[in-house]
C-alpha cells in the first residue's frame, strides 16, 4: 500500500518548493494540511491524493 501522507519535507520536494513556502504558503492558498499530536511536537501531514488534487487545480489552461 502506497503511503498515504508525507511530511512537511516530503511535500515541499514532491512540489519543488521550499519547506518555508510548505508551512507559510501552502495552507493560505488551499493545500489542506493535517495536524499529528499537539504542542510543539506536533507534526504537520499532507495527504499524498490532497497534494495531487490541489496540484491539478493550479493548472493553466
Amino acid at each position: 500500500m502506497p503511503p498515504r501522507f508525507m511530511d512537511a519535507k516530503q511535500t515541499a520536494e514532491y512540489l519543488n518548493m521550499s519547506l518555508t513556502w510548505v508551512y507559510r504558503d501552502a495552507p493560505r492558498l488551499g493545500l489542506a494540511v493535517y495536524k499529528f499530536g499537539a504542542g510543539r511536537n506536533a507534526k504537520l501531514q499532507f495527504k499524498v491524493s490532497d497534494v495531487d488534487a490541489w496540484a491539478r487545480q493550479q493548472r493553466l489552461g
